[in-house]
């Protein structure tokens, strides 16, 4: 497995690009993106469990239908999400991809990002179609990245190769998140592409096992998106022979996926609306994966834990009151929790008590970027990891005029 540049393009028969077309007043920048696949591929995707979906979830989902997709299009500044015609406009999207590509709209991902209620007009999406159509390239990943941000600060992308049945495979992607992200079966935009061959149905098994170890153990600020939507498609195009079963191409195509995926999240989560740091909370020592994975996201929530980790307090009593409320069955007098960063670790609580510890040290440890939350459950072997970041004053000055 090696890490690669390239994000969305990585893998062979991709070309990408991303235009500013008029959908966002400032024209610098991008709000208008397209992937396409040289050839027809196999695709998979997993949607928001949120009652109030985005139009183009509703359309992505029929055109997925049969298992198979050749492009996908995505704006951002507008999420056509509680509009009365935004099937229509979403279909519209499918058809202007058509008309310039060739490929059916029925084999269109579509996707939309931004502010939920208002009116999305089809006219500079049509308008921005032959620029945008115009700049296809296999190095368009930038341009991609770019057209799908919203409040994200900087373009999400990573790519890996990896062999299959002795052929070289890459797999990338693209994701857009910064706020409005606690994941419910997906969560914000992913767009995932690799010329591994693998069959729609081992494609699907693959990217819904592995969300549930990536993207469902991501928040930033515990709100469910309208329309999170993770899509991957599998061209073939590297020349392996297809997967489809469960076996070791499988779990090399599920390693690679995951590789992808968690690099996806960290940036997430270090991106978050007005974040200052990382964070990533790990714990073991769990009865099963169920409680490591409930504890590690319940932690990792945690709006009072966040805030003192934006102030670099050292308050570990915050992370073991999450653990209580969590809903895990724990022995609070087993729990160990232990701060880390580039600076060092250092130990805050053991079997359930406060330790003596150095604040000036702690401190020095949760002033870096990125801090480790470590907890030790100390009834199992089971372990889950879960990422997020801290909560500043800037969240709320973004969300407070987000939309005006």
């Amino acid at each position: 497995m090696k890490m690669i540049s390239g994000g969305v393009c990585a893998a062979k028969g991709y070309k990408a690009n991303g235009v500013h077309c008029g959908i966002r007043k400032n024209r610098t920048k991008r709000d208008l993106s397209l992937v396409v696949s040289d050839v027809k591929a196999a695709a998979a995707a997993v949607y928001t469990l949120n009652l109030v979906k985005g139009a183009p979830l509703t359309v992505t989902k029929n055109h997925l239908a049969d298992g198979y997709a050749q492009a996908i299009i995505c704006n951002s500044g507008n999420a056509n999400t509680c509009n009365a015609n935004g099937i229509e406009i979403a279909e519209m999207m499918s058809e202007l991809v058509e008309k310039a590509t060739g490929i059916s709209a029925d084999d269109v991902v579509v996707a939309s990002t931004g502010v939920i209620g208002q009116p999305l007009d089809i006219a500079p999406i049509a308008g921005g179609m032959e620029k945008l159509y115009a700049g296809l390239s296999y190095e368009g990943n930038a341009a991609a990245g770019e057209g799908i941000m919203t409040t994200d600060t900087y373009m999400k992308e990573v790519a890996v190769e990896f062999e299959l049945s002795g052929k070289v495979c890459r797999l990338g992607g693209m994701a857009k998140g910064s706020g409005m992200i606690h994941p419910n079966m997906a969560t914000m935009l992913v767009f995932l592409t690799t010329d591994a061959a693998i069959s729609p149905k081992m494609l699907q098994k693959a990217l819904s096992g592995d969300i549930q170890t990536s993207f469902n153990m991501l928040s930033v600020d515990g709100d469910t998106s309208t329309n999170d939507m993770v899509t991957v498609l599998a061209n073939g195009m590297a020349g392996n022979e297809m997967i489809t079963e469960e076996n070791a191409d499988f779990n090399t195509f599920m390693l690679a996926l995951n590789t992808v995926t968690v690099q996806l999240c960290r940036m997430i989560a270090g991106d978050g609306e007005g974040a200052t740091k990382l964070l990533e909370c790990k714990v073991d020592g769990a009865k099963d994966l169920q409680t490591a994975k409930t504890v590690a996201k319940s932690v990792i929530c945690s709006s009072l834990l966040k805030a003192a980790m934006f102030g670099a307090d050292a308050n570990w009593g915050r992370v073991l009151c999450a653990i209580g409320y969590s809903g895990a069955d724990v022995d609070v007098n087993k729990i160990d929790v232990s701060f880390k960063s580039a600076k060092g670790d250092i130990l805050v609580c053991k079997d359930g008590t406060g330790v003596e510890f150095s604040e000036e040290k702690a401190k020095e440890i949760l002033l870096e970027k990125e801090i480790e939350i470590l907890i030790g459950l100390n009834s199992g072997d089971a372990k889950s990891c879960a990422w997020g970041c801290d909560l500043t004053y800037d969240y709320v000055k973004i969300n407070g005029d987000y939309r005006t």
